[in-house]
């Protein structure tokens, strides 16, 4: 049996332990700030316990914690362990966390998340780089977690996972704006519909998903679509489209900050 600790136990933590366990995988889980009671995964209190003897440990922290976090982890993996790191920041960030993990004797993946969790859970399509990628594929192929492994160093799989958030937040501001001029306009059903023939088949429901999906997580987005620009600017672009999806969604995330910090006040 393979012992699989899952660092962090927000949504798709959450998700990713569950599916594990239930695969039979022996799940093990850490996180200080959120509690997660499931059968057949145990969460620690301390991050050494919950790496005890882990084949693999799987963060999920959100990318501004992820270097602080595998910092604190690699220490506590043995020799040819794998650490994966699913979040989605920069491949200067996953470069720099790969080479501590060289220096302790740990395997390092390089984790870009292909769809959002949700949707599917641990049966999410995943593309990994780095000296753990390989590894990483054979050893959840056995659990149902679609891997591809693209060889390469890691940020290799984190670059690659950028450029498509460029397309899909990028694509997420556009209908974000243009629903709203057409709410404005007194014609967001229609311009909707326009918008939804476009699509596809499900042009509805992914105009839908963009929509309440920017709201709902507006803070981690805010933070991948600024990580996307930086890219796109380090490759010679301006960026211009990264930028206005940058805007709307920093737009929506302060408005959400904003009517937090009110309903406490009152």
């Amino acid at each position: 049996m393979r012992t699989i600790t899952v660092l962090g136990f927000g949504e798709a933590g959450r998700l990713y332990a569950a599916d594990l366990a239930a695969a039979g995988a022996r799940v093990k889980g850490y996180d200080p700030f959120a509690r997660f009671e499931h059968e057949g995964v145990t969460q620690f209190d301390d991050i050494a316990a919950a790496l005890d003897g882990a084949d693999l440990a799987i963060s999920l922290v959100g990318a501004r914690a992820s270097e602080a976090v595998a910092m604190q982890a690699l220490p506590h993996l043995g020799n040819g362990a794998i650490f994966a790191d699913l979040n989605t920041a920069s491949p200067a960030s996953k470069a720099a966390i790969a080479a501590s993990a060289a220096d302790t004797g740990v395997l390092f993946a390089d984790v870009a998340v292909l769809a959002p969790v949700p949707r599917a859970g641990a049966r999410t399509p995943l593309m990994a780089s780095g000296t753990g990628a390989d590894a990483l594929r054979d050893m959840l192929m056995p659990f149902g977690v679609p891997v591809e492994s693209i060889g390469g160093v890691a940020g290799d799989a984190a670059g690659r996972k950028l450029l498509r958030s460029v397309f899909m937040k990028g694509l997420a501001g556009v209908v974000i704006e243009t629903a709203e001029a057409g709410r404005r306009a007194g014609s967001e059903e229609w311009v909707r519909g326009q918008m939804a023939d476009e699509l596809g088949p499900d042009g509805a429901g992914l105009v839908e998903r963009l929509i309440t999906g920017s709201h709902a997580h507006s803070g981690r987005r805010r933070h991948e679509i600024q990580d996307a620009l930086d890219y796109v600017r380090d490759l010679g672009l301006e960026g211009w489209m990264s930028a206005g999806a940058l805007e709307w969604l920093s737009s929506i995330d302060d408005a959400k900050q904003a009517a937090a910090s009110d309903a406490v006040q009152n």
